[in-house]
C-alpha cells in the first residue's frame, strides 16, 4: 500500500520534530491495511487524538467555546461521505466513512450525524478541549452569541488553517480523507471546505487530493478536484504546484494540497509558511 499524509498547512508549528514522528508512524501504521479507505482512515486516526495537529482532541474553538470536527472520504470509484458539526467526535473521518457505506447521502451534519455515528459504536462523548485551547478561547473574551458584538468579534479573529489530510492506493483503488476541527474563533456551526467533495477531498479513476488551508477560498476554487483534474496533463508533482500557482492567483489564499495517483507517486505543494507531510510504500 502506497499511504501519504499531511499535518496541515499553515504557520511554522511550535513541534516541528515530534509532529515528523507523529505523521511517520501515522502512514507506517495504515501501509498495513488491506484496503486504501481502510489505509486513509488508519493514517489519520492517531493525529485526530494528537493536540499537536488540528483534527480533533485540542482542535480549534469556535466562537461559543465548542470544538465541532469535519471530514470527507471518498474512493477513486466514486464512493463518498462526509459529516460536519460533530460534537464529541474524535474521529471525523470514521463518521465520514459510516456516511458513505451506509447512507444514500454526501454529508450528514450535527446532532443527527452525532447520533449516526453513536448507533454505529463511534465515541460520541469525547472532551474535545484541552487546557491549553481552553485558556486561549477564554483569554480571547468572547461577547456572548446574542450580543452585537460576537460578529465583530469573529471577523477579528477568525484565523487558522491546519488540517490532517491522507491520501493511499494499492496500485488499483485509491481513496482519500481529509479531517480537521476548522479554524479558530469561526462563528458558531460555521463548515469549512473539508466535507464539501470536490473543495477538501477529491478522488477518481485518475488520482485522489486533500486539502489544507483556508477553507473558504478552497471551497470557492475547488482545491482537491483541480489538483486531481491536472493529473490529465501532468505528474503528481507538477500538478499540485500548478494547482497551488492557480489556487492563490485567483484567491489570494493560502494552501497546502496533496495528490497521489495509481502508481503510488506523490505531489506536494503549498503557498503557506509551512507543510509537514510523510510518505510510505509496500517493503
Amino acid at each position: 500500500m502506497y499511504v501519504a499524509v499531511h499535518g496541515g498547512a499553515g504557520s511554522p508549528p511550535e513541534e516541528p520534530t515530534d509532529r515528523q514522528r507523529a505523521l511517520a508512524a501515522a502512514v507506517e501504521r495504515a501501509r498495513e491495511a488491506d484496503a486504501p479507505l481502510a489505509a486513509v482512515r488508519e493514517a489519520i486516526r492517531p493525529l485526530e487524538r494528537d493536540p499537536k495537529f488540528n483534527a480533533g482532541v485540542g482542535g480549534a474553538v469556535q466562537s461559543d467555546g465548542v470544538v465541532r470536527t469535519e471530514a470527507g472520504v471518498t474512493t477513486g470509484d466514486g464512493t463518498a461521505g462526509a459529516v460536519a458539526g460533530l460534537t464529541g467526535v474524535v474521529h471525523a473521518a470514521d463518521a465520514a466513512a459510516l456516511v458513505a457505506r451506509e447512507t444514500p447521502h454526501l454529508l450528514v451534519a450535527g446532532d443527527p450525524a452525532v447520533e449516526l455515528a453513536a448507533a454505529r459504536g463511534i465515541e460520541t462523548d469525547a472532551d474535545l478541549l484541552t487546557e491549553a485551547t481552553g485558556e486561549r478561547y477564554a483569554a480571547a473574551d468572547p461577547p456572548p452569541l446574542a450580543d452585537d458584538a460576537h460578529l465583530p468579534w469573529v471577523r477579528e479573529r477568525f484565523g487558522g488553517t491546519d488540517t490532517v489530510g491522507a491520501v493511499a492506493t494499492d496500485g488499483d483503488r485509491l481513496a482519500a480523507a481529509t479531517s480537521t476541527a476548522g479554524r479558530w474563533f469561526a462563528l458558531a456551526g460555521r463548515v469549512g471546505d473539508v466535507p464539501q467533495l470536490g473543495a477538501g477531498f477529491f478522488a477518481d479513476e485518475r488520482g485522489g487530493a486533500s486539502a489544507t488551508g483556508e477553507g473558504e477560498a478552497i471551497a470557492r476554487f475547488g482545491l482537491a478536484r483541480r489538483a486531481v483534474e491536472l493529473l490529465d496533463t501532468f505528474s503528481p508533482r507538477e500538478a499540485a504546484s500548478e494547482a497551488i500557482a492557480e489556487f492563490g492567483a485567483e484567491t489570494d489564499g493560502k494552501a497546502g494540497v496533496l495528490v497521489l495517483d495509481h502508481e503510488g507517486r506523490v505531489g506536494r505543494e503549498h503557498n503557506t509558511a509551512a507543510m509537514q507531510t510523510a510518505r510510505a510504500g509496500p517493503t
